[in-house]
């Protein structure tokens, strides 16, 4: 988050940053934002009876801004239906998806055994980080590795693509036909692009 936010002070990013929200008070991503001038706020999970009322709080929440995108990054928490009809999400994941999705996928990677892994950037939906893919990059595992070592690689390289992905959907928009992403209208082909952001909007 902070690395997006870094990007969008320069107007040639194509990107403007509404809002950042957060799940709890103490997100070190809320204070980045505030450094930056950003709007934040925050829906507290334990402060409602339920999963689906904290749902619908954070959707109403972020609806406030009129954002085109919504960005997890970092948000660890699963969103549900009602904020998923309500906004289009992208996520970062640390590993080659549909390869170990969930909470410990470097662990994972390196349980298997495998000898490349890396990131992916996909759109969320109702499920666990089963998305359409929008980009991935491979990182190579090292013999040393540990679980420290490989997700700072991995960090690395998640971070500058979600950078540059956010970027290019912002200024292209996007089309999603059976799963597969095509961003700007050249890359569409006939499909309607559903994400076009306006210039009113950035």
């Amino acid at each position: 988050m902070a690395a997006l936010l870094d990007a969008a002070a320069d107007p040639a990013y194509g990107v403007r940053v509404a809002a950042v929200g957060a799940d709890r008070e103490s997100a070190q991503g809320l204070d980045h934002a505030r450094r930056a001038g950003v709007p934040t706020f925050t829906v507290p999970f334990g402060e409602y009876p339920d999963r689906q009322q904290w749902d619908a709080e954070l959707a109403r929440r972020v609806g406030e801004f009129t954002p085109d995108l919504v960005v997890a990054a970092g948000f660890m928490r699963i969103l549900g239906p009602e904020f998923l009809a309500r906004h289009t999400v992208v996520n970062s994941h640390p590993a080659l998806l549909p390869a170990f999705p969930g909470a410990h996928a470097v662990r994972d990677a390196l349980a298997y055994g495998v000898r490349v892994t890396g990131a992916t950037v996909h759109f969320v939906d109702e499920g666990v980080d089963t998305g359409p893919v929008i980009e991935q990059a491979a990182v190579r595992v090292r013999p040393d590795d540990d679980v420290t070592s490989l997700h700072g690689r991995i960090k690395t390289v998640e971070r500058d693509m979600l950078v540059d992905v956010v970027g290019r959907l912002a200024t292209h928009g996007w089309a999603v036909e059976q799963r597969q992403v095509r961003l700007g209208p050249d890359d569409a082909g006939s499909a309607r692009v559903s994400g076009d952001i306006t210039e009113e909007n950035r």
